[in-house]
């Protein structure tokens, strides 16, 4: 469905636009003003005129989209006024400077959550509940059946695993953006000192995160180690597009798991060729999508991606909340290094 006329949000062929800050919120398409939740490809994307977004992900947007892009760098929770409209961005727990963005006008407010979590994470900073009138709302894992254990028995799980074979290489595929980085700061947690090796698309984003002190394991590419060392007994990070390429030759005999909130769905490992699955998600489960939604208080809800509308229907029916979706209008804007669909 489409946003009512003369909404402060309207949803255009670009994206979500506010017409009173001129501005549009993770745009589909290059366009002047861009309000940016978060550095995963399918929220920020190439050739806008000036982007705003938090300043902890300033180098990884750099990185993604181009040193001399113009940039503004926002403090969570900072308000500023872009055209009509008084803006704010929330921290939206999701990876590294990721952001809700809040936008007021005429004493109404909307809330823009991106992609969020409510779980630990010791990668970025935690979840902001916030307030709103309005609030559009992700489902990636929209369903009862999504309920994340935390963080850190995951880590605990994939330590024993990597441990229990100490005569094979593991190789551990997730995301390149956030999932990594999380699971080296949970290991980190854990105790853990010794090195992990990374695929180049891993180690490409590290700097960002060491410069903004997070704490996480010894960590090398594997591109410097000489050929001849043995990785046996070594743990080893990639994205899940390098899993079946050219660059796995390398390995002998390795054992292989693949870290997603997708592998909470039974058969879900098997169908990506993988040894094991660990369930662990950079999104918010089903409890934490319904405890979002009524922390913000808002009177209307939309809702997109994944299952928008089983969400919306159970706001309605169950929880007497006005929700719609916004599904359709949101499919195919998710990319391979979002954590939905297969790499």
């Amino acid at each position: 469905m489409a946003l009512p006329a003369g909404s402060l949000i309207q949803l255009t062929p670009q994206g979500l636009y506010c017409p009173a800050a001129g501005a549009w919120i993770d745009p589909w398409r290059p366009v002047a003003k861009a309000l940016i939740t978060h550095a995963h490809a399918d929220h920020a994307r190439s050739g806008c005129g000036s982007y705003w977004a938090v300043g902890s992900g300033e180098a990884v947007l750099r990185q993604r989209l181009g040193a001399g892009i113009t940039l503004t760098n926002v403090d969570y929770g900072a308000e500023l006024r872009i055209g009509e409209a008084v803006v704010s961005f929330h921290s939206a727990g999701h990876v590294l400077g990721s952001a809700q963005v809040r936008i007021t006008v005429g004493g109404e407010t909307w809330l823009i959550s991106g992609d969020y979590k409510r779980d630990a994470d010791p990668s970025c900073a935690p979840f902001e509940p916030v307030s709103a009138d309005v609030f559009i709302t992700e489902a990636t894992f929209g369903l009862p059946i999504y309920r994340w254990r935390p963080g850190r028995e995951v880590a605990a799980d994939i330590l024993s695993w990597w441990k229990g074979a100490p005569e094979r290489p593991s190789l551990l595929f997730a995301y390149a953006f956030g999932k990594a980085q999380r699971l080296l700061a949970e290991l980190a947690a854990l105790g853990v000192d010794e090195e992990v090796l990374l695929h180049g698309a891993v180690q490409t984003l590290m700097p960002a995160y060491r410069q903004q002190g997070i704490t996480m394991v010894p960590t090398r590419p594997v591109s410097e180690l000489p050929r001849s060392e043995s990785l046996a007994g070594k743990l080893v990070i990639a994205p899940p597009s390098a899993h079946r390429s050219v660059w796995m030759k390398r390995f002998k005999d390795p054992q292989t798991a693949f870290v997603s909130g997708w592998m909470a769905v039974r058969g879900a490992r098997r169908r990506r060729g993988f040894e094991r699955g660990f369930t662990l998600s950079d999104h918010a489960d089903w409890d934490g999508l319904l405890n979002t939604v009524k922390k913000t208080g808002a009177r209307q809800v939309y809702v997109t991606h994944g299952n928008s509308d089983g969400l919306a229907r159970y706001l309605r029916d169950v929880e007497s909340i006005n929700a719609a979706p916004l599904g359709r209008a949101f499919e195919g804007e998710r990319s391979d290094d979002a954590e939905i669909g297969s790499p």
